[in-house]
Formats: C-alpha cells, sequence, structure tokens
C-alpha cells in the first residue's frame, strides 16, 4: 500500500492569522512552518502504523519551498507532484493536510482557490470548486481516493461534501472572520490528525474516488480585466468568455497541471 500525502499551509494547526502566511518574518509564520511539519509528521506516522509501505509527500503550499530542512519524517518520500506524475498511479489512497475552503466560502479562514489576489471563482464543467477538488478529480481519474482531510471546519465540510461521509476529517480551527481562526490545542491537533488518516487508510476502500468527466471544462473568472487580458497572452490556449473569464477544455489527464488552468 502506497500512501500520497499534499499539504497546504492555511489549514494547519495553530495557524491563527493572515500574518501567520503571509509575514515571513514573524514568529507567527516560523511557527507555521513548525506546525506544518508536525502536522506532516503526525500523518506520516498514522499511515506507517496502518501498514503504508511507501508514503510520498508534496509541500503544497506556494512554490513548494516551506518545509523545514531535515524536518520531515525520514521514512517519507518527498517529491513534487508535477514532476514525479507516476507517483498518483501507484497510490491507493490520498491525504490532504492543512486544507482550506474554496473562494467565496462563508465562516472560512483564508477562503480562496489558487490565489485571492488574481482569482475570484474556479470551475469545473459549471460548477465553482475549490483546491480540495483539485486534488480529488487528480486523484480520481486514476481511481485513488482522497481519504483523509485536516483543516479548518469549513474545509472539512468541502470534503464531506465532496467525498462523501467515508472520508475521515480532522478540524483544527474554526474561522470567526476570514483572516483570524480559533485554533484547537497542539496535542489536540495531533490527536485528531493521527485519528483521521488512521481511520480513512483503514475504511479507504469505502470512499468513492472523485472521478472527471472528460473532456473537464475549466473555467477561471479574474479579479479583474486586466489579470484576464494577461493570462489570454500567457496561455494562447484559452478562450476569453467575458471581461473576467477564461476557460479551456482539458481531454486527458496525466499530471496535476491538467487539472489546473
Amino acid at each position: 500500500m502506497n500512501v500520497l500525502i499534499l499539504t497546504d499551509l492555511e489549514g494547519i494547526s495553530g495557524v491563527s492569522s493572515i500574518t501567520d502566511i503571509f509575514e515571513t518574518e514573524t514568529p507567527g509564520y516560523k511557527n507555521a512552518l513548525v506546525r506544518l511539519m508536525a502536522d506532516t509528521n503526525t500523518a506520516v506516522r498514522a499511515a506507517f502504523d496502518e501498514g503504508a509501505e511507501t508514503v510520498y509527500v508534496v509541500d503544497g503550499h506556494g512554490g513548494g519551498k516551506n518545509f523545514i530542512e531535515g524536518a520531515l519524517d525520514p521514512r517519507a518520500v518527498q517529491i513534487s507532484v508535477s514532476g514525479n506524475p507516476e507517483v498518483i498511479r501507484n497510490c491507493d489512497a490520498v491525504v490532504a493536510i492543512g486544507m482550506h475552503a474554496m473562494a467565496g466560502t462563508q465562516r472560512a479562514f483564508l477562503d480562496h482557490t489558487q490565489s485571492s489576489k488574481t482569482i475570484h471563482h474556479y470551475r469545473y464543467n459549471g460548477e465553482r470548486i475549490g483546491e480540495l477538488s483539485q486534488i480529488g478529480v487528480y486523484a480520481g481519474h486514476f481511481d485513488v481516493p482522497c481519504v483523509a482531510v485536516s483543516g479548518d471546519v469549513a474545509a472539512c465540510a468541502e470534503a464531506r461534501a465532496l467525498f462523501g461521509e467515508n472520508v475521515a476529517i480532522a478540524v483544527v480551527k474554526e474561522a470567526n472572520v476570514r483572516n483570524t481562526a480559533i485554533c484547537v490545542d497542539n496535542v489536540t491537533a495531533d490527536q485528531r490528525i493521527y485519528d483521521a488518516v488512521a481511520e480513512g487508510i483503514r475504511k479507504r476502500d469505502t470512499v468513492k474516488p472523485l472521478v472527471p468527466t472528460l473532456p473537464l471544462e475549466i473555467a477561471v473568472e479574474y479579479n479583474t480585466t486586466a489579470l484576464c487580458d494577461d493570462i489570454c497572452r500567457v496561455k494562447p490556449y484559452v478562450e476569453r468568455v467575458d471581461g473576467y473569464t477564461v476557460r479551456a477544455l482539458k481531454e486527458k489527464i496525466e499530471t496535476y497541471y491538467d487539472v489546473l488552468l
């Protein structure tokens, strides 16, 4: 059994303010990276305890330069999804750690889809989606289920709506407004993440993969017409729908980038 763990930063335990994410010289940001490693290693430990032979881990926030050097559980194999497209074909379960809800979700900590600065909404075949959908569709195309998710209340609710009641969830915080949240204590967060990952892997056969319908129409609505102008220049394959929106049809999914515009 092989497990793929994908991580983000907004839904990591102990991250309670937008400054913890974007102000990189602050103690809050440094704590966020420490907690990123703690949450990730807890998930790795749970996967191995449940019998995983190989556990692959992706640093999925921003440019993927968030892991503290030497802090990842040495049993895990750190990869880049874009550089290892064959990995997903050999996995039995996907775990998403540190997730956030899609753009436009109320009472969600730092809700966005890809970029809150540039993107208003992402859609698959006309339906508004978030990054959990992107993970689910990528894995689901290869018949791999997303079996466990950690993050805030809204992210975990989104996971249940996408993947069904059998997906295991670990709620580590709840937003009071978009940019701040109330976090559970670290001991409780660690236990919830461990339990969710272990449960998800044990029950992986009860979680249905999120198999996409191809061709997949991906439409992105940008925050300004200028941003839409820019994307049309750098991605000439897209079709301009209106002032804010472009779309593209993906006939096949081979790498993670195929579920993105």
